[in-house]
């Protein structure tokens, strides 16, 4: 285990299988995407009025990051649900491939949530006697522990929903289809539950349904995969 938690977790969420293609455009158009995403955003905050003072400020930023934290959790569920089809819907042989380097992307999640569980065994009540039993250096190499969990796990979760829990170890084309369901399932759940209800109602059904949409198109036959099953 590395000793810095940053480091460790690229090693963890980054996509690092041999014969991977990385298009530089792409990633330009998602950084394009994101930054555009967030103007459009606050342009929406301000041009309805949804911030007016500093704690509409705070209560907004903690909205946003109650969304991306849900957005990680409907990640986690959608996962499985989605690898598991897209290895059943493989080619005989690629089936058996496919599934080995599912184990990649399985690792990451369970690393994510192993180092989220860390925090519970330095703060949760519940623990407290284990904390006392281990006495002061005990509780010191939690403390360590706990805060080393804590930068892995923000910068890993952060990773985690950029490279969608590295499933491009699996093939090119997994990522955009796993980042794409749970985009419309949030924008199905913002629908349901009246997200932004100062913003008229044409505004925000166009700004919630605009979301949705792949961010990472395959290369097509660029990739060895793809040229495999199509050639």
């Amino acid at each position: 285990m590395s000793g810095n938690p940053f480091y460790a977790a690229q090693l963890a969420f980054r996509p690092s299988r041999p014969g991977i293609v990385n298009d530089p455009e792409v990633r330009k158009l998602q950084l394009w995407r994101t930054a555009l995403g967030l103007v459009a955003w606050v342009g929406l905050m301000v041009t309805y009025n949804a911030v007016v003072s500093a704690d509409d400020v705070k209560a907004v930023a903690d909205d946003r990051f109650n969304q991306s934290w849900s957005s990680f959790l409907v990640l986690v569920c959608t996962f499985p649900v989605v690898v598991g089809a897209f290895v059943a819907a493989a080619r005989g042989a690629l089936r058996r491939v496919y599934l080995q380097r599912a184990l990649r992307s399985l690792g990451a999640v369970v690393a994510i949530m192993a180092s989220m569980g860390t925090s519970a065994l330095a703060m949760a009540p519940e623990l407290a006697g284990l904390r006392d039993a281990v006495g002061l250096p005990g509780k010191i190499i939690i403390g360590v522990l706990c805060l080393w969990s804590i930068g892995f796990a923000l910068y890993g979760i952060g990773l985690s929903l950029v490279h969608v829990f590295r499933t491009a170890d699996i093939h090119e084309v997994v990522p955009p289809i796993l980042a794409g369901t749970p985009v419309w399932e949030m924008a199905l759940l913002d629908l349901v539950t009246g997200a932004y209800p100062q913003v008229p109602a044409g505004a925000r059904a166009v700004f919630i349904l605009g979301a949705p949409s792949p961010s990472r198109p395959c290369p097509g036959g660029r990739c060895t995969d793809c040229a495999a099953t199509t050639g």
